[in-house]
């Protein structure tokens, strides 16, 4: 007999596992985007999807200096 339940896939897994650490404030969206291989615009969709509204604009130094190295290394 046929179900619609399915085992959640490690893709599944993962996105759900980005959603939570960037929920936490652990990972920038900018991170997020680069562990799902998505790109920002994306990933902000995608956590608007999730009733998650995204962050704008670096929390810390830190976050500003990740965000230019993401954007050196797209180019």
């Amino acid at each position: 007999m046929a179900t619609d339940r399915r085992e959640p896939d490690s893709d599944t897994e993962e996105l759900a596992t980005t959603i939570g650490l960037y929920v936490l404030g652990e990972i920038s969206l900018g991170k997020a985007a680069e562990r799902t291989g998505v790109s920002r615009w994306e990933m902000q969709e995608i956590l608007q999807d999730n009733d998650v509204e995204p962050r704008l604009g670096p929390a810390s130094v830190e976050d500003a200096a990740e965000e230019i190295e993401n954007i050196r290394e797209f180019e």
